[in-house]
């Protein structure tokens, strides 16, 4: 299953190896005309606005929607997740305006204020390591999004339907768990 991560910033080389080490192949997507080859997208982490105005000038946001919109998986990391949101805190208008969550961006904080912590994720048998680093916090979800993970009664990881997203960096350690889940989605999305 070939897995692309959109190469406009962030940490895409990182997520690419998560992917290889979960089993699939990690594509750097930088054209929309390679959306076609891949099976599932992720939206790494970095800075929501710098990642919005690429996407528009790049013509990805129209491609992504489109994307989503036949059934494959998208997964938003840290600004990713901001990226995929309806709904922002703050006035800022939304990027792509996929899931139905509400978002506030820094949420726990400037960058001395990152942290490592266990995390139990619906789906993944034992805790998974995460990584906040000036990380975004779901503040309210709709109702066809399953909540799959929470710190301090916080939520912090998503699903709705073929769109993940988490608040943290799961491709900034050594395990692969969540990169696995969105791979299995890909694959059921393949045999849909």
């Amino acid at each position: 299953m070939k897995i692309g991560v959109l190469a406009l910033q962030g940490a895409v080389a990182e997520h690419i190896r998560s992917i290889e080490l979960a089993g699939g192949e990690g594509v750097a997507v930088k054209r929309t005309e390679q959306l076609a080859e891949i099976g599932g997208l992720i939206i790494p982490g970095g800075e929501s606005t710098t990642i919005g105005k690429l996407m528009r000038k790049y013509d990805f946001m129209d491609a992504i929607r489109a994307f989503a919109a036949a059934g494959k998986p998208v997964f938003g990391t840290c600004a990713g997740l901001i990226v995929l949101a309806q709904r922002l805190e703050g006035g800022e208008e939304p990027h792509l305006g996929l899931m139905d969550m509400t978002v506030a961006r820094n949420a726990f904080g400037r960058q001395r204020e990152s942290f490592e912590t266990d995390l139990d994720v619906k789906g993944i048998e034992t805790p998974l390591r995460a990584v906040f680093i000036r990380a975004p916090l779901i503040t309210q979800v709709g109702d066809r999004v399953d909540v799959l993970s929470v710190y301090k009664d916080e939520i912090v990881t998503a699903r709705q339907g073929n769109l993940l997203a988490s608040s943290y960096h799961p491709e900034l350690t050594d395990d692969y768990r969540l990169h696995g889940l969105f791979l299995d989605m890909a694959r059921e999305a393949a045999g849909a």
